[in-house]
């Protein structure tokens, strides 16, 4: 059996260790074909271009959402 724990950890000291857990805001970066924002290194879902240069879908352009 493997080491245990001698004292039991305070609530202080658990919450301070996950200070830094909390999930952050979406980083968002203009398209540079359409100019609308999206995620980073993902296709864009207005235009359908990766990163400006290359037309990966087909997007139908009279749809809104």
């Amino acid at each position: 059996m493997g080491p245990q724990p001698k004292r039991k950890v305070s609530k202080g000291r658990r919450n301070r260790r996950r200070a830094h857990d909390a999930i952050g805001i979406p980083h968002l970066v203009n398209c540079q074909q359409c100019g609308n924002k999206s995620l980073p290194h993902r296709v864009c879902p207005t235009c359908g271009t990766y990163m400006g240069r290359l037309q990966v879908i087909d997007v139908d352009n009279t749809a809104t959402v």
